[in-house]
């Protein structure tokens, strides 16, 4: 077993750690550790909210989930040697749960009045439910009638940027926000909808081992970490799992590698944003170091090479998405219109079986469906599909299974209360 070189306390707050984690980008944040290539290590990592989720059968805890402290991760990793135009290698030689430390996970639909999901408009209210780990294996008691492996993967993990990378980000996402909403693709109107980006914020930001006046200049401009960018980050791929390599590119002296939000599993999409199944965990990862890789690779995103861990499905019910909302009202070649497509009628789909519409949006976000953007040349219909693996229930999904009389399955934990 690799040295535990990061470890957490899951009864103490994100801030006071026995190693010191940190919730923004910023090129000055402190390594954690330093390593040289080729070393292997262990990394523990809190569950992306730190431990703002309760194990119970109240969604209260999602509705009110404070998204300026999210996403704490374990790191930097510094790797002697690692230059800017290099590329960090990283396999992910073993990812899991924390046994007898940590024993459950959770998906949320959040509040569309505290960011929302895919399918805000359709499902406004927080939601909640609760997973049992058995190994390899999930269930809850919350979405019966499923059963599946999990395909286990850290939503996020990346390198730090350069002030220059750190400045274009806030430049753009900037530009974005100032940007009238009704003239955003995509982006619901009206009132007390979630915002196109994040800006920075010093509430809530957590710097590592900077000091108190260090670390709010640092969180005046650090990025937030919700979306994917240029170093990786919040990418939420669930093919990025065990046995996987990936090559990061270096921004900066040591490459600074971070991690965390680890999913025991996850469909394409992540539909309802906390739409995996959360929990805190661990990787197990080595490093190594391409010099000049950017370049030899010709590469300024992350590519990885994925590895072989199941789960392995060979049988599915297939949907298909096209760029027409569901008010009918045409887009052109519209990938995002046509997954949202997709996932509704998938979601009314599986309502025929008995399941909530929330249960069913559930599913989608955690059973590691496919999902494909499998047409985008037609004018003016993009096609996109989500395939749904029919072997995660415990009875036949198929379409000549359908029966007027499916009872109901029950539903998921929600509250519409006023947010407190």
């Amino acid at each position: 077993m690799p040295e535990t070189m990061i470890e957490i306390d899951l009864d103490s707050p994100p801030d006071e750690q026995p190693t010191p984690v940190h919730n923004r980008w910023h090129p000055d944040v402190p390594a954690a550790v330093s390593v040289d290539p080729g070393t292997r290590m262990r990394v523990e990592c809190l569950d992306w909210t730190g431990g703002q989720i309760s194990d119970d059968d109240n969604a209260n805890d999602v509705r009110d989930v404070e998204l300026q402290q999210v996403h704490y991760l374990a790191g930097p990793i510094e790797v002697e040697g690692a230059e800017p135009g290099d590329l960090l290698v990283v396999d992910l030689l073993d990812i899991g749960v924390l046994n007898e430390r940590w024993e459950y996970g959770f998906t949320g639909i959040f509040s569309q009045q505290n960011g929302g999901g895919f399918l805000t408009d359709h499902f406004p209210d927080a939601g909640k439910a609760i997973w049992d780990l058995h190994g390899t294996e999930t269930t809850s008691r919350h979405i019966p009638d499923v059963r599946f492996e999990g395909k286990v993967h850290p939503g996020l993990i990346g390198t730090a940027p350069s002030q220059d990378l750190l400045d274009e980000w806030n430049a753009r996402e900037q530009s974005l926000m100032d940007t009238d909403h009704g003239d955003v693709p995509n982006h619901p109107t009206g009132e007390e909808q979630p915002p196109v980006a994040n800006p920075p914020t010093t509430d809530g930001a957590v710097m590592g081992t900077m000091d108190d006046d260090e670390a709010e200049a640092a969180a005046e401009e650090g990025a937030r970490t919700v979306p994917p960018r240029e170093n990786g980050g919040n990418c939420d791929i669930k093919d990025l799992s065990i046995g996987s390599r990936v090559y990061f590119p270096v921004f900066v002296d040591g490459g600074k590698l971070s991690m965390g939000d680890i999913h025991f599993s996850q469909g394409d999409g992540e539909i309802t944003f906390c739409g995996a199944i959360e929990m805190a965990g661990y990787l197990d990862i080595e490093v190594n170091v391409i010099k000049d890789g950017m370049d030899k690779l010709g590469v300024d995103h992350p590519i990885f090479e994925p590895g072989h861990r199941g789960p392995h499905y060979s049988e599915y019910v297939v949907f298909e998405g096209y760029s027409v909302t569901e008010d009918g009202e045409q887009h052109y070649i519209d990938p995002h219109v046509a997954y949202r497509r997709a996932c509704l009628d998938a979601i009314e789909y599986l309502k025929q079986f008995g399941y909530s519409g929330e249960q069913a949006y559930m599913i989608l976000g955690t059973v590691p469906v496919e999902g494909r953007l499998s047409g985008v040349v037609d004018v003016p219909n993009a096609c996109a599909t989500l395939a749904l693996p029919k072997e995660v229930f415990d009875f036949d999904v198929s379409p000549h299974a359908i029966d007027s009389s499916q009872g109901s399955r029950g539903n998921v934990p929600i509250t519409d209360d006023p947010m407190s």
